[in-house]
């Protein structure tokens, strides 16, 4: 049976079922268009959702210059960044390099009211930071959870990049699982890569998906690079921000010594069945450290913890978390040819870089 057309009022021509032909040919772009559409709800409706919770946070911190042989003279530098609303009462998440060692931290809402903050604390091995204002009628973002993340799934970055207040972004996940390294030196995990554009300012401000949930915390990008930029998990947040909030800090263990990775000697790893063919060999100790005190010695190579194998710093600063501070610990080294099984006594770490 012929099929009943009729004429559109661009001059093309519509079939029975609805979509667009021209020649006699389905035009596709109409499917494109439809998409695209959709594209831009799903943008708008997590930005119009997620918006009036952003902050535009400025800093101002001390800095200390030295002009020829005059003593260093005191002065101030400004900064901003991005944070997020995350309760009703008032507590902001943001990034720990935003806020550290400010000497005041004013909050700029969405409605343009302005506010001084409060510290709560930071955290600069998760480069995250809770603050808080007094502030009425405030907005919480809702935070989604980050096991439900998906590659390539839709992704919104909202912020204050270059201090042009609430900017949006729109990208994919790109990657999960991705490991960063914080400006104290710890490693971070469980980091989210994304292709949404982050730039200076956008730091501290959410990540989050098509349905207006904070899955991250965007953090860093990859200057020299364009699409690589990174998300601190909703999930490492949610623990960092309830422990800055109860205790004002998050408490990790230590024992006191610097070390190097080094790969261990073929012979040595098949002689014990290793688990591992490298690991950390002690080059110092710290004072009266809680490793020298457990008879560790310079030259011995730490292979294991608590019965988990280290074969690197990283796996080491990963075990060392507040559960083990004043809690008899294993750590087993390699002394020469000899495996011996010490008792250490991890103590909490003491921040020096405030």
């Amino acid at each position: 049976m012929q099929q009943e057309i009729e004429l559109l009022s661009d001059g093309g021509l519509q079939s029975e079922n609805g979509q667009a032909t021209r020649g006699g040919f389905v035009d596709s772009n109409s499917g494109d268009e439809d998409l695209m559409d959709a594209y831009s709800r799903a943008v708008i409706a997590a930005a119009e959702k997620v918006s009036p919770s952003v902050v535009f946070i400025e800093v101002q911190q001390p800095v200390r210059s030295r002009r020829g042989n005059a003593p260093r003279m005191p002065q101030e530098t400004r900064g901003s960044g991005s944070g997020f609303i995350f309760t009703p009462d008032g507590f902001v998440l943001t990034n720990s390099h935003v806020i550290h060692a400010a000497k005041k931290i004013e909050v700029t809402l969405s409605d343009g009211g302005k506010y001084q903050a409060d510290l709560i604390g930071d955290d600069p091995d998760t480069d995250l930071a809770v603050i808080r204002i007094n502030a009425p009628n405030l907005v919480p973002a809702s935070l989604g959870q980050a096991q439900k993340i998906r590659v390539g799934q839709l992704v919104v970055a909202i912020g204050n990049p270059y201090g042009f207040q609430y900017s949006v972004t729109a990208g994919v996940v790109s990657a999960l699982g991705r490991s960063l390294r914080s400006q104290s030196g710890r490693l971070m995990d469980d980091v989210i890569q994304t292709d949404a554009a982050l730039n200076p300012g956008n730091s501290g401000g959410p990540l989050v998906n098509s349905r207006g949930e904070v899955i991250g915390v965007n953090t860093a990008m990859i200057l020299p690079a364009q699409g690589i930029c990174f998300a601190t998990s909703i999930d490492t947040a949610k623990f960092v921000a309830s422990r800055l909030i109860r205790d004002g800090k998050v408490s990790r263990s230590y024992i006191g010594l610097a070390g190097q990775n080094v790969p261990l000697p073929r012979r040595i790893v098949r002689y014990y069945d290793l688990a591992v063919g490298s690991g950390i060999l002690v080059v110092s100790f710290e004072g009266n450290s809680p490793a020298r005190n457990a008879g560790v010695r310079e030259g011995d190579i730490i292979v294991g913890f608590d019965d988990h194998t280290t074969a690197g710093i990283d796996d080491l600063h990963k075990l060392l978390s507040g559960d083990s501070i004043g809690h008899k610990s294993s750590l087993v080294v390699i002394r020469g040819t000899q495996k011996l099984r010490l008792e250490v006594v991890p103590e909490e770490s003491q921040r020096t870089d405030k």
